[in-house]
């Protein structure tokens, strides 16, 4: 493995890591069904309105999903290996 290769690598685990953490975070502030984490913090105020603090949230989580995906499968590449 060259040295390029290697930072690639060593570059790419660390946005996997950052991104997990954000994801995992983004699931735990969205609103439940029931009272949960997603009632704390009152996220209404930020968005405007709960659909739209729903919303909102649902395009971070999903655009947050799309990211750890493409990081994942660049990981996984045999072009970085």
């Amino acid at each position: 493995m060259t040295r390029k290769e290697t930072v690639v690598q060593t570059a790419l685990t660390w946005i996997q890591l950052i991104l997990s953490l954000a994801l995992i975070a983004a699931i735990l502030v969205h609103p439940a069904k029931g009272m949960g984490l997603g009632s704390m913090g009152g996220t209404a105020q930020i968005f405007g309105s709960q659909k739209g603090a729903e919303s909102g949230l649902n395009k971070i989580t999903g655009g947050l999903a799309v990211l750890w995906a493409i990081v994942a499968i660049l990981l996984s590449s045999p072009l970085i290996k």
